[in-house]
C-alpha cells in the first residue's frame, strides 16, 4: 500500500524536468506560494530536515511533506497529477505552463490500519 502515487501524465513531466535539471524531489509545505500544491525542486536546492515527512517515492522522486501539513493529510491517499495553468510557486514545471496538483481521498479502514 502506497500513500502517494503519480499519474502517467505527471510522470512524463517529471522525466522532462529531470533531463533538464537533474536529481529532483517533491515537497508539499503548506506555506505561501501555492503551498497546498506539490512542488518539484532540484534536490540540491532544497533543505530537508526533521520537520519533513517522507511519504513515499513517485516517478523515482522522494515525496516529502512538512510535518504540520502531514497532520492534516495523514488520513488521505494522494495522487499527483498535472494540469495546464500557471501556479504561483517556485516549482520547476511552472515555466512549461503546467502545474502539479493533488487528488486526494480518505484512506479506507484497511488502509488506515496499515499506514497509521
Amino acid at each position: 500500500m502506497e500513500r502517494v502515487e503519480i499519474t502517467e501524465a505527471a510522470t512524463k513531466v517529471v522525466r522532462q524536468l529531470q533531463q533538464k535539471h537533474g536529481p529532483l524531489l517533491f515537497h508539499l509545505s503548506g506555506g505561501c506560494c501555492d503551498g497546498s500544491s506539490p512542488m518539484v525542486l532540484e534536490e540540491e536546492d532544497f533543505y530537508i530536515d526533521e520537520s519533513d515527512v517522507l511519504l513515499g517515492v513517485v516517478a523515482g522522486l522522494n515525496f516529502y511533506m512538512n510535518q504540520d501539513q502531514y497532520e492534516y493529510w495523514k488520513h488521505t491517499h494522494l495522487t499527483i497529477d498535472v494540469t495546464k495553468g500557471r501556479g504561483s510557486s517556485f516549482s520547476l514545471e511552472i515555466p512549461l505552463g503546467l502545474r502539479f496538483i493533488i487528488h486526494s481521498r480518505l484512506l479506507d479502514e484497511k488502509e488506515s490500519k496499515m499506514l497509521l
